[in-house]
């Protein structure tokens, strides 16, 4: 599957953006206030953004309610269906256009279109490839047991099972080594 430039910071950005939401009561909110969706927003270089309101995020946070549904819907089928529902109501409006020195890209966001709409809309049409592509199991949460973590799994055979190798995976290998290692020594 070609993941182009501009399908890849869709996947960060729709991510980033899932990663964001509290996982129980205790946890704080990724985009706790205006100003840490303006931080977002300048973070994924996302363009066409005006200033920003407590409408946006409220917006954008129902709307990575409905990405997070993607991530865990249990086929295809389901996840095609929240897709065209946030697509269909961005209002998508494909347009090519080559801005802040990248070649060639779509854009699928209206002109002057909400934050929420502009992710909607971008993000929902690059998850709609992966649907497309069959490649939906690559749209995945992470495997560790106290991690809910999102990820898109682009490894060659479909083997990534943790969103950070670094963090979860390797918390887990050395917990799995340790406890084999305890019971060689019983």
């Amino acid at each position: 599957m070609l993941i182009t430039h501009d399908i890849r910071c869709a996947l960060d950005s729709v991510v980033d953006l899932v990663n964001t939401a509290p996982d129980d009561d205790t946890t704080p909110d990724g985009l706790e206030d205006v100003a840490a969706l303006d931080e977002f927003v300048r973070n994924h270089k996302m363009s066409d953004v005006g200033t920003l309101s407590e409408f946006d995020l409220a917006a954008v946070r129902r709307v990575r309610g409905r990405f997070a549904e993607v991530f865990a819907a249990p086929d295809a089928r389901s996840a095609a269906a929240v897709i065209n529902e946030l697509v269909a109501a961005a209002g998508t409006t494909p347009r090519l256009t080559d801005h802040d020195g990248y070649d060639w890209h779509v854009h699928y966001f209206a002109p002057g279109a909400s934050v929420a709409d502009h992710l909607a809309a971008d993000c929902g049409m690059a998850l709609a490839f992966f649907v497309v592509a069959g490649e939906q199991e690559r749209l995945r949460r992470c495997e560790a047991p106290d991690c809910r973590r999102t990820f898109v799994d682009l490894s060659r055979n479909r083997s990534r099972r943790y969103c950070d190798s670094r963090t979860c995976g390797n918390r887990l290998h050395v917990a799995a080594y340790r406890a084999r290692r305890k019971e060689a020594t019983g």
